[in-house]
């Protein structure tokens, strides 16, 4: 098999190991790709979506809609809805395959083109209601472990992250072994588009049967580019805290991050400080969410998209390192999303029980009836705001324990509960923040301070 291609095995540890301690930066990819989408809008931006639809990466594949068949989804979708599947790879190379440049590798300090694989360790659900109303951003821990529907490489269960690596290795040995008329190249975009229809089926399955429409996949090698073109950028945190393993040093409440340090800022899940900080991995996925809610602000409010050479710029980085279903409609996507970034958006994480092990590897353990009442109930208060603002569920889980926290939050999902971000600069020019807990669904709109 030709080793430029070959996906490698997927890393099981939870231990913290240079290549998992990295990997995490491809969420850096997916934030920066979906909060540019999240601020669309105008003659330029349409001008640019254009663009980038004329060399995008596509995947022409079955998507689950609501009652197609017995065994597609189950959960009903009112029309003008869309569900759309953000997939966050971790891949050292490009959507072809191909090594990406030695500078990348050198300034991401990610080893080579023969490091990293290809789970997908950022999952997040974006719920759109009919009507313009409010949407939601639902995070799925990476690490939970579940039924995987096709039993790629003979695994019937595995972690969520692994259905995508799984398959695509098994698919790609298939055609390599079996069709010798097929170029390697075409081989290995069957092989992404198999990956992509397991994890898609893996995800919709085990929210319970939600429809997803459309999915954006995303490699690790976009964030580079595009965080060193638009740095600075502002976050804020609960706590003075600091890590040696990802090399966060963070005073508590707002500053601003150069490219490095927003690496540092996503990839930390712990603090060795001996401050009394505890951070988990669900922690890790709440500064994701944080991310992408502070990099829409600073695009929105900084008019970043007014420089067109360097929009121009993320969309040529975008075209290597993005991927989209074949029905994906990005120009009206970005008229959908244009009120994102001023307050229409939420996200929350959903809950696991516990942390274990299965099949030797360390997993969380989930009550996938609470998954899929949570996911309904977050769909159901997107869609109908006023009738269940007082009932959005808590999805929160304890650090210490990885127990769950209760049913019932304050906020809706159009982020009115204590948690929300205002959204508005103050009048000296600094953004506000509002500090959130994991029990507070996060709001777009403004700088929120996170664990």
């Amino acid at each position: 098999m030709d080793q430029q291609h070959a996906p490698r095995p997927a890393a099981h540890r939870r231990a913290p190991s240079p290549g998992r301690r990295l990997r995490r930066r491809v969420l850096l990819g997916v934030s920066a790709v979906a909060a540019l989408a999240l601020v669309g809008g105008g003659v330029a931006v349409a001008r640019t979506v254009v663009d980038l639809d004329t060399g995008i990466h596509r995947s022409d594949i079955h998507l689950p809609v609501a009652g197609a068949s017995a065994s597609s989804s189950a959960v009903p979708q009112a029309e003008g809805e869309s569900n759309i599947l953000v997939m966050g790879l971790d891949s050292r190379r490009d959507e072809d395959g191909n090594v990406l440049p030695a500078a990348t590798y050198q300034a991401l300090h990610a080893g080579d083109g023969s490091d990293g694989g290809y789970n997908t360790n950022v999952l997040m659900l974006i719920h759109i209601p009919a009507g313009g109303g409010p949407a939601v951003g639902i995070s799925i821990p990476r690490d939970d472990w579940t039924t995987l529907p096709g039993a790629p490489d003979g695994n019937a269960e595995g972690k969520i992250k692994q259905a995508y690596g799984y398959e695509l290795d098994q698919t790609l040995r298939h055609i390599v072994n079996t069709e010798p008329g097929v170029s390697h190249d075409d081989a290995y975009q069957q092989a992404r588009s198999a990956a992509r229809q397991e994890e898609i089926t893996t995800v919709s399955q085990f929210l319970g049967g939600v429809p997803i429409n459309h999915f954006i996949e995303v490699t690790m090698a976009a964030f580079y580019d595009i965080a060193q073109a638009v740095q600075p950028i502002q976050v804020c945190l609960n706590e003075t805290t600091s890590d040696t393993y990802s090399g966060a040093d963070f005073h508590k409440g707002l500053q601003s991050l150069d490219a490095a340090q927003a690496l540092s800022f996503v990839r930390q899940r712990r603090d060795t400080s001996g401050s009394g900080v505890e951070l988990t991995d669900l922690d890790r996925e709440r500064r994701e969410q944080a991310f992408i809610v502070a990099l829409a602000y600073k695009l929105r409010h900084e008019d970043v998209l007014t420089n067109f050479p360097l929009v121009q710029h993320l969309i040529d980085t975008a075209k290597q390192d993005i991927a989209l279903d074949s029905g994906f409609d990005l120009l009206s996507f970005a008229g959908d999303a244009q009120r994102f970034a001023g307050g229409g958006i939420t996200f929350q994480t959903l809950p696991i029980v516990r942390y274990g092990v299965e099949d030797g590897q360390d997993v969380n353990i989930v009550d996938l009836a609470q998954v899929r009442s949570t996911t309904a109930a977050l769909i159901a208060a997107s869609d109908h705001p006023a009738a269940t603002q007082s009932t959005t569920p808590s999805t929160a889980t304890t650090p210490s324990t990885g127990a769950a926290q209760g049913t019932a939050g304050t906020g809706g999902a159009a982020g009115q509960g204590a948690g929300a971000a205002q959204g508005a600069p103050t009048t000296s020019g600094v953004p506000s923040t509002t500090t959130t807990s994991a029990a507070q669904p996060l709001a777009s709109g403004g700088i929120p301070c996170v664990n």
